[in-house]
């Protein structure tokens, strides 16, 4: 199984022996200046061992615990990259995970369909009485915007808590919430769109965003 070669060559990268990967290889090298902590690169796998026969979701604290697993374990092992210890930080790294995780589950809402997999929480499509099957077969409705607006809310305020806290995490850290910009675009774009996930304008190419974002970083 591809993921117990990764849980073994993590073992063996952080004993000194990595195997002859080249991802291996490099987060080896990387380990020789960065002390960075094995913890957060098993949730990393482990979440995704977790989640690699059931894609579902019980709750929004289902989606949540995913998120900060899957998504804040990497933003704190950015800060250890960059050397950044401190709480403010690892705060507002737990809350751009949640942020990111629940952004990018909605906006693959479409794309998931088109495989047959629903991410959505099932207690919030009981609520607004919208079945998995009408997500799968890519129908919008009002009932199903009610459900994405319920869903993204949760999204924006992680998001909103990241804005608000990055501010104290150091200069050294503010690079690393750049992508505060596109989900807060993206969450625009859905507002304009009355939350309708399958609107086809939510998923064109935005070609002058990697220019924003070089722009933008030199303001962080």
């Amino acid at each position: 199984m591809r993921l117990q070669f990764w849980t073994d060559a993590l073992n063996n990268t952080y004993k000194g022996n990595p195997p002859r990967s080249p991802v291996m290889l490099e987060l080896h090298r990387i380990l020789e200046e960065h002390p960075l902590s094995k913890h957060y690169f098993k949730r990393l796998i482990d979440i995704r061992l977790e989640k690699i026969r059931d894609y579902s979701f019980r709750d929004m604290s289902a989606i949540e615990k995913y998120a900060e697993y899957s998504n804040s374990s990497t933003y704190y092992l950015l800060l250890q990259a960059h050397g950044v210890n401190n709480i403010n930080a690892d705060h507002a790294a737990s809350h751009m995970g949640k942020a990111h995780g629940i952004i990018n589950l909605v906006r693959s809402v479409p794309y998931n369909a088109s495989k047959r997999i629903n991410m959505l929480p099932q207690d919030i499509l009981m609520k607004y009485n919208v079945s998995a099957e009408a997500v799968l077969q890519g129908e919008s409705s009002k009932n199903l915007q009610d459900v994405i607006y319920d869903v993204a809310s949760q999204g924006k305020l992680h998001l909103d808590a990241t804005i608000s806290l990055k501010h104290n995490v150091g200069k050294e850290a503010n690079l690393i919430f750049l992508p505060t910009i596109c989900l807060q675009k993206y969450l625009n774009e859905l507002r304009k769109a009355d939350f309708d996930v399958f609107n086809a304008k939510l998923h064109r190419k935005d070609h002058l965003l990697p220019l924003y974002l070089y722009w933008k970083s030199f303001m962080y």
